[in-house]
């Protein structure tokens, strides 16, 4: 089978459609449905079917794309094999990460990148939901990911998953809340607050929606925020409280925050490192994901 081809059929598995996979490859979307075409002749059996106005691949088409991705992950452990002759890491590793990962651990890790002669990151900060990152693991050589620890992993027959942290979410509450004093905070004191959260499938509102499930507590939601440091603001000036990740959150004796974990439930995200089977392979990309788990190291000891 011509290796093109398994690749095109890998970036229309990844992206879902073929302009999707076409704008990946550079080329036209009538190409990408020719090679498809031309692939399906080489095998003799249909790998994809007509869905609404586009494609998606039959059984068969996904059984080809696991084994496409044994074929091409054999062709990357070849060419990191030749990097291990290197005495270092070397190159460039494209890193995709979601904005409170990235104000947590990218200044370290770029601290400790920079002692790399010839190792380089480019970084994205990228605001994602758990169904965007194989997506994003087609552009990027690491995906720093989050979700919900209760929601189902990611899909380790295509994907390699490093875990890098669980980190807890706590309840803002701004500092003078009635509340604020208590070393613990149950969710049933909370129920007539008007909360501040995510937009909806992000993991923190995943993590609030979860706990509406087992309490039987519904939040209020008022307002959907997703950058942090706004709703930090927001909450510290009374407007509402929050579900915030512990190691994040801004609270400083003048931030006007104060966090409080939940009584009796375990509300947490995970964050974890994600990449394309074999890419560790490649001493360049083991040696970030090694970085990043000794800047969480050191986050949490």
């Amino acid at each position: 089978m011509d290796l093109g081809r398994l690749r095109t059929l890998r970036e229309f598995a990844d992206r879902g459609s073929v302009t999707a996979a076409a704008r990946a490859l550079h080329c036209t979307p009538s190409a990408v449905s020719q090679q498809l075409r031309a692939l399906q002749g080489e095998v003799g059996v249909p790998l994809t079917e007509p869905a609404g106005r586009g494609l998606r691949l039959t059984d068969a088409g996904r059984a080809l794309v696991a084994r496409a991705d044994e074929v091409l992950a054999a062709l990357e452990r070849a060419e990191s094999e030749l990097d291990t002759y290197r005495s270092a890491p070397r190159g460039r590793v494209r890193i995709a990460i979601f904005q409170s990962a990235g104000l947590m651990l990218l200044p370290g890790l770029l601290t400790r990148v920079a002692g790399y002669d010839g190792l380089e990151i480019d970084v994205r900060d990228v605001d994602m939901t758990p169904p965007e990152v194989p997506g994003l693991v087609a552009d990027y050589d690491i995906v720093v990911a989050h979700r919900d620890e209760h929601a189902p992993e990611f899909d380790s027959s295509r994907l390699e998953v490093v875990p890098l942290l669980r980190e807890p979410l706590d309840v803002a509450l701004p500092a003078g809340h009635r509340l604020a004093n208590q070393r613990r905070v149950e969710l049933s004191e909370l129920a007539d607050e008007r909360w501040i959260s995510v937009d909806f499938g992000f993991p923190v509102d995943d993590v609030l929606r979860s706990l509406t499930i087992r309490t039987g507590v519904r939040p209020v939601v008022v307002q959907r925020i997703n950058d942090f440091r706004i709703t930090e603001r927001l909450v510290a000036a009374g407007h509402g409280i929050a579900l915030l990740p512990r190691y994040t959150m801004d609270t400083r004796r003048d931030s006007g925050l104060v966090g409080r974990p939940l009584a009796g439930i375990r509300a947490a995200r995970l964050v974890e490192a994600v990449c394309r089977t074999g890419a560790r392979r490649r001493p360049a990309v083991a040696q970030v994901i090694e970085e990043l788990r000794a800047e969480v190291g050191q986050l949490t000891a």
